[in-house]
């Protein structure tokens, strides 16, 4: 959940920025080709920087410590135990960094599938047994070797570019409407403080929906991290797992954003917005060897 918060949270801002830099130095395009070639490039450097900037941003987001030397049995099975997956997953051993925090979670970023870093609370190492530690560990290992941030990168640098791409069509539609004024030689002049307050509302308003189709992304792909850690250490061990996550989170699911998150649960339009699937539905699919 975390390391699609802040994957998104990142995009968004470099969009932002790239949008205010455009605007500012004047850089328009009245042509459509030349249009949608400035909106892939700047779509696709916004979601890359985000995904090359993931691990320093996640550590510094949680204050996460990366463990160098183990210093305790319990940081020496942890390693053990990721090195171990990490070999059966054919990937070099990412790198592990545990965090202070009473939630039980776990996220796994990184840029590449053999530079990639997981990141454990405490709550998780405290509140789970070894078993469904386990399993919550292989979930993550499956993402990196599946390669679902750099998919996701992809995902969202095509959905970046339709943003760019429709908010400044619009933008110059709408500004052009509103304030149609003609130079001396005839040509249609448009308002360039209007042009820059739409296409920059424009693209706020789209990059928040667009984030539907990332979300759903990232919800399907759950089902895929959670069978192949099945296949790794067990289906009894990942629904045991499931099953801890469901109940800590339960009493405090009403007013928690994790909570909403995690579980995915809503009866409402925000439900797109769940980065994951309800956790019934992930243990069902586990009972039933979907995904598998």
């Amino acid at each position: 959940m975390i390391r699609i918060i802040l994957f998104l949270l990142t995009n968004l801002a470099v969009m932002l920025i790239f949008s205010l830099i455009l605007n500012l130095t004047g850089i328009q395009s009245n042509n459509i080709y030349s249009l949608l070639i400035m909106s892939s490039l700047f779509g696709f450097s916004g979601s890359i920087l985000s995904l090359i900037l993931s691990k320093w941003i996640a550590l510094r987001s949680v204050n996460g410590k990366i463990i160098t030397h183990p210093r305790n049995e319990m940081e020496n099975w942890l390693i053990d135990t990721i090195r171990e997956q990490s070999i059966k997953k054919g990937i070099i051993m990412p790198q592990i960094a545990i965090y202070h925090a009473p939630d039980i979670n776990a996220f796994a970023t990184g840029a590449r599938r053999n530079s990639a870093l997981i990141a454990i609370s405490t709550g998780l190492l405290e509140n789970m047994t070894r078993h469904e530690a386990e399993a919550v560990i292989a979930h993550e290992i499956s993402h990196i070797s599946n390669g679902d941030m750099i998919t996701m990168t992809l995902v969202q640098g095509v959905v970046n570019t339709f943003v760019i791409f429709i908010s400044r069509v619009l933008s110059q539609i709408i500004s052009s409407t509103i304030s149609s004024n003609r130079n001396e030689n005839n040509v249609e002049e448009r308002n360039p403080f209007l042009y820059f307050l739409i296409s920059t509302f424009l693209e706020l308003i789209f990059g928040v929906l667009a984030s539907i189709i990332t979300m759903w992304f990232s919800r399907h792909r759950e089902f895929y991290a959670d069978a192949s850690s099945a296949k790794l250490v067990g289906r009894e061990k990942m629904i045991s797992a499931l099953n801890r996550l469901k109940t800590s989170h339960e009493p405090q699911e009403s007013d928690s954003m994790i909570a909403f998150c995690i579980h995915g649960k809503s009866n409402s339009f925000l439900k797109l917005f769940a980065s994951h699937p309800t956790l019934e539905k992930r243990i069902q699919a586990l009972y039933k060897k979907e995904y598998m």
